[in-house]
């Protein structure tokens, strides 16, 4: 890929925040990585660092590492005997019933399913988030497809091709919110849990992926890993497009743990801090605003991690074998927040 290639998928991916690039299947793991990475060249390491290695992580049942390209994770679901380096792998692709409160009956699981959880991919613990993630599709499994529901009252529901990715704008989001939200958007900052993926593990989500119940699961400090309070993000809700300048509202909810307002208050009661997120976000996950990409073998997915939350969806057959590789590198800078916003 020539300089001038590269600079035409970057200003792709920052105006549209989705790119598909077709019939890639034989695209190497090192080739992924060294594709990613060129959207932050002096970036390194894995976008979870060493979350995967921690047993009681959410994450860690659900990737597999490649061998010789650790910064490459092997997902998806069914058994594989030998692949890249890997021998006699279950995968398994992330099902709700092991994550939400509340579940679709098991007679409707082929038929029906949710979005697994909306999130952006970061380690959100000492790592700053991935500014891009490659997604590439080697084996996708054919013809099914499924009704994706909210389960939330609403009465909403999608038609999804099986095992499809959904996207979410994070400038679409904010920029549905009234003038008083946008306002308070710009001027606030998240504060994540330390070790998020741990202190979560008890915990159960909404039926519709966005964020958690707030049950009194979460791990206390005295069960999590030695925290470092220097390694504890706090990040603007309002990051910066850096080729066109707009505004996403880009949170984890699943994650957060406080909110801080730029009077100098703090949302720290976990229940109205999360509250406030599903207010801020809910809207943007409307059926119309979802784009549930349709994979294909050799589809090679990049997203800008930095603008867009996206969800795992679909409930599998034990036979049907889905296998993808991911890559993201923890960002060598922050994000840019709303700077010189009121």
């Amino acid at each position: 890929m020539t300089d001038a290639d590269f600079d035409l998928v970057r200003d792709a991916l920052y105006r549209h925040s989705v790119v598909v690039i077709k019939s890639r299947a034989d695209l190497s793991p090192k080739a992924q990585y060294e594709l990613t990475r060129r959207f932050d060249p002096t970036a390194g390491s894995y976008g979870h660092g060493t979350t995967l290695d921690a047993k009681r992580s959410i994450l860690h049942p659900d990737l597999k590492t490649v061998p010789h390209q650790p910064q490459v994770q092997v997902i998806g679901n069914g058994f594989v005997d030998a692949y890249e380096g890997l021998e006699n792998v279950r995968l398994r692709h992330p099902h709700h019933r092991t994550f939400h409160k509340t579940r679709i009956p098991d007679e409707e699981d082929l038929e029906a399913t949710r979005f697994y959880r909306w999130h952006i991919d970061a380690a959100l613990y000492e790592l700053h988030p991935p500014r891009v993630t490659s997604l590439l599709a080697v084996r996708v499994p054919k013809g099914r497809r499924q009704t994706c529901r909210y389960d939330d009252g609403s009465g909403e529901e999608l038609d999804v091709p099986l095992g499809t990715t959904a996207f979410v704008s994070g400038y679409r989001m904010y920029e549905l919110l009234s003038d008083a939200d946008k306002a308070l958007a710009r001027t606030s900052t998240v504060e994540y849990a330390a070790h998020p993926y741990i202190w979560m593990s008890g915990a159960r989500a909404k039926s519709t992926g966005l964020g958690l119940e707030t049950e009194g699961r979460e791990l206390p400090a005295s069960e999590l890993p030695p925290v470092d309070p220097s390694k504890i993000m706090r990040l603007p809700m309002c990051w910066r497009n850096p080729v066109t300048g707009r505004l996403a509202l880009q949170i984890h909810p699943a994650a957060v743990r406080a909110i801080h307002r730029q009077d100098g208050t703090v949302v720290d009661e976990l229940g109205e801090a999360r509250a406030l997120v599903q207010r801020l976000q809910r809207p943007a996950i409307a059926p119309r605003f979802v784009y549930p990409h349709d994979w294909q073998e050799g589809d090679l997915v990049l997203f800008n991690n930095h603008g867009v939350l996206h969800s795992v969806v679909g409930a599998f057959a034990d036979h049907e074998v889905r296998l993808f590789r991911q890559c993201n590198l923890a960002a060598s800078e922050a994000p840019r927040g709303p700077v010189g916003e009121a």
